[in-house]
């Protein structure tokens, strides 16, 4: 196992892979959405929420708790894989038999065939989250993004080939498979646990507390992330749901692309000081800082310039997503700062107060959800109450984290970042002051770029808070 490794050093290949796929993920968007209609995405994307929750359900905190006990042995780890082998088996089964009622539930046939098709993606996905979990135990973050870019480059092509040859949704459902499947035989491959046929119960109990709370969290978090999607694909139908899933998506680019670059990281590293709360904490608000000042920049940028992303990158039969982006851009840099706090919560050993967190933050999402559904009655309404959601969560979380997790100062907390929050009111009052246009989207783009990129180097070098990005790099 990688010793004294430290944050930069895992970033940076999991930068690389992660960089390099989302490069390949918007020229495959790009491509594949002027051939498939929002109908298509829609139709997938209510599917996906199932098979994600079976996912979740499949992990059970097992992941997590091989990164974070530092005392399992090899036949420990042998056991907990074999469980996770019956249990996906199990899994795998009981989603196969809820294809019927979901197809019922929605009244097209095209859901059952799909539901059938992605219960092979579902079974290699549960069956891999051992094998993730010893190779990020053992910190290998270089084989981690080597596989994420040939993975998606060879699902990707496979996607592509199939849309153009007319299989309309089912591209994306085969995209799902090749990519389950060769995942997990990549991890498989380098990790090697062992399937043993009888279970040795005493490796089950030795992660059973910490994954328990792990694994209610991840239920609640599936919760609250994936009502809203349930929901618009019942109530306003599968068109209304694609172009509310494809702002949805987009606004989780720089999420996964950057703080989910830092957040992988965190934990199997952090996991190391579990009981020198000081060294965590020093190394959170160093992040945290950064992770602000990334999320205001492109906040601020989405936000100004949401016709341009959308229509460029997309096309023009998308329109009614930009509104949802709009609105759904303000969220951006609190999910990007709450991203980390799961991490933080795993490396101090304290699962059962990442899970009280996610209880509460999973109420206040699925009260605003249902507000926008029930009450706005459209997709734009929601996206709305969605990002006032993510804001009020990230404020809580940060909140208890702060207070329970480390026992330190809110209020000193919130000063630490008052350069932050001053350089976000600042972007704010900056934009009501744009009132360039320009026919050529492109132009427009590039010009809102550089305005929004100028006042930030500009802001960042008068109160020397610059410092602070080159400070995250001797982490």
């Amino acid at each position: 196992m990688v010793k004294n490794m430290n944050i930069k050093d895992g970033a940076i290949p999991i930068a690389i892979g992660k960089y390099s796929r989302i490069i390949i993920s918007l020229l495959v968007n790009v491509i594949l959405s002027r051939i498939l209609t929002p109908e298509d995405y829609g139709v997938v994307a209510v599917v996906t929420v199932f098979t994600t929750f079976f996912v979740s359900l499949s992990d059970v905190g097992m992941g997590t708790a091989i990164i974070q006990m530092k005392d399992l042995t090899k036949d420990d780890i042998n056991s907990i894989f074999s469980f996770s082998v019956y249990y996906s088996v199990s899994l795998t089964l009981l989603f196969s038999l809820l294809a019927i009622p979901i197809a019922n539930f929605y009244n097209s046939k095209d859901y059952l065939s799909i539901c059938l098709l992605l219960s092979i993606s579902l079974f290699f996905d549960a069956m891999n989250t051992i094998p993730n979990g010893i190779l990020n135990r053992n910190k290998e973050f270089k084989k981690i993004a080597l596989r994420t870019v040939i993975v998606y480059m060879i699902s990707a092509v496979i996607a592509i080939i199939l849309a153009f040859c007319g299989f309309r949704f089912y591209a994306l459902v085969f995209q799902n498979i090749v990519s389950s499947i060769a995942i997990f035989l990549w991890n498989y491959i380098y990790t090697k646990p062992s399937f043993v046929y009888k279970i040795n119960k005493i490796s089950i109990n030795k992660i059973k507390s910490y994954s328990f709370y792990q694994f209610s969290f991840n239920i609640l978090v599936y919760f609250s992330r994936n009502l809203d999607n349930l929901l618009i694909g019942k109530f306003f139908g599968s068109a209304e749901l694609g172009y509310y899933n494809k702002a949805y998506t987009l606004m989780l680019y720089p999420i996964n692309n950057i703080t989910n670059v830092i957040s992988p990281v965190l934990h199997p590293i952090l996991s190391d000081y579990q009981k020198e709360k000081e060294i965590i904490y020093n190394t959170f608000i160093k992040i945290i800082k950064i992770l602000f000042i990334i999320g205001i920049i492109i906040s601020v940028l989405c936000f100004l310039a949401a016709d341009e992303i959308i229509i460029l990158a997309f096309g023009r039969q998308w329109k009614n997503s930009i509104y949802c982006f709009k609105a759904l851009s303000i969220a951006i840099m609190f999910q990007m700062v709450n991203g980390t706090t799961g991490a933080i919560y795993q490396a101090l050993n304290n699962t059962k107060q990442l899970f009280i967190n996610g209880l509460i933050n999973s109420i206040i999402t699925i009260i605003f959800i249902m507000g926008g559904i029930l009450v706005g009655k459209n997709i734009y309404f929601l996206a709305v109450s969605v990002s006032i959601a993510y804001v009020l969560q990230c404020f809580i979380s940060f909140c208890l984290l702060v207070k329970i997790g480390f026992q330190y100062s809110f209020i000193k907390f919130i000063c630490q970042l008052k350069v932050e929050i001053f350089m976000l009111i600042f972007l704010l009052i900056a934009i009501g002051f744009f009132k360039l246009q320009f026919e050529n989207l492109f132009i427009s783009l590039c010009i809102k770029f550089i305005y929004i990129l100028t006042l930030s180097f500009i802001y960042l070098k008068i109160t020397r808070e610059d410092k602070q990005i080159i400070s995250i790099l001797r982490i």
